[in-house]
């Protein structure tokens, strides 16, 4: 048995220094009820935090979830106004897209689309890297074709003995028409009467002129209810009628 040696020193604990501020990350292992979000929304320099993080909770829902104005005010504590200019900067920024849809009953709905990616607006894809060209295959060499000898008309057969081979019935001659007669001297006076008539025409027998067209009148576009997330139209954000009169009458929205 070997002797313990007092002598040795104790091994020294492994120390990790760090810096005196900033963050400091403790991940732990989530099996389940987690969103993988990518840093180019979380550290967006353009958004929001509110924008920002209700982007981050949209993509957290599951599909069929309800992401208009009313709902989520309802959930947050931020307000309609800022969720509706929150959800304004997503859209800008490819993140969701609202598509305006009828129902079968006749309603206007809107259906929001959210992108984990987000899409650009030339096109409305991700920017994907572009494909590595392929390599060049071998082109296999052409064959030489043996030649050919040219092809040769058979002679016509020779006349049977005993028949006389009949021409072809000749065309018959048309006669050349004779030239048309040339003037030999100006007529003046021909001249003043075909531009009197002329001129007759061009001022007397032309059409009546067709009526102007009425000018149309542009539709008033598709907006977003900042309340209820209904489209309506209005020349201008805002809210709806039902909206409105919720907020003017509050005991007749709650009856």
């Amino acid at each position: 048995m070997a002797e313990q040696q007092l002598s040795a020193r104790p091994r020294a604990r492994s120390v990790v220094s760090r810096s005196a501020g900033g963050v400091t990350q403790i991940s732990d292992y989530q099996p389940r009820r987690y969103t993988i979000i990518g840093d180019h929304l979380t550290q967006h320099r353009d958004l929001s935090l509110t924008a920002i993080g209700l982007g981050a909770h949209i993509q957290s829902l599951p599909d069929g979830a309800a992401v208009d104005i009313r709902t989520l005010s309802g959930k947050f504590a931020e307000g309609r106004e800022r969720i509706a200019a929150a959800l304004r900067e997503l859209e800008d920024h490819g993140y969701i897209k609202r598509i305006r849809e009828r129902t079968p009953e006749g309603r206007i709905v809107t259906r929001t689309l959210s992108y984990n990616v987000p899409r650009t607006a030339d096109d409305g894809h991700a920017a994907e890297p572009a494909p590595e060209p392929a390599a060049e295959e071998p082109t296999p060499p052409k064959r030489e074709r043996a030649a050919r000898p040219p092809a040769t008309t058979p002679p016509p057969p020779p006349p049977t003995s005993g028949t006389t081979p009949t021409p072809p019935p000749a065309r018959p001659h048309r006669p050349t028409p004779p030239p048309l007669p040339e003037p030999t001297a100006p007529a003046p006076e021909r001249h003043r009467t075909a531009a009197a008539l002329l001129a007759h025409r061009l001022t007397a027998l032309l059409p009546p002129p067709l009526p102007a067209a009425e000018p149309r009148s542009r539709p008033v576009p598709l907006q977003n209810c900042d309340g209820c997330d209904r489209a309506f139209r209005a020349p201008r954000p805002g809210l709806c009628r039902d909206c409105r009169e919720a907020e003017r009458y509050p005991a007749r929205g709650a009856a």
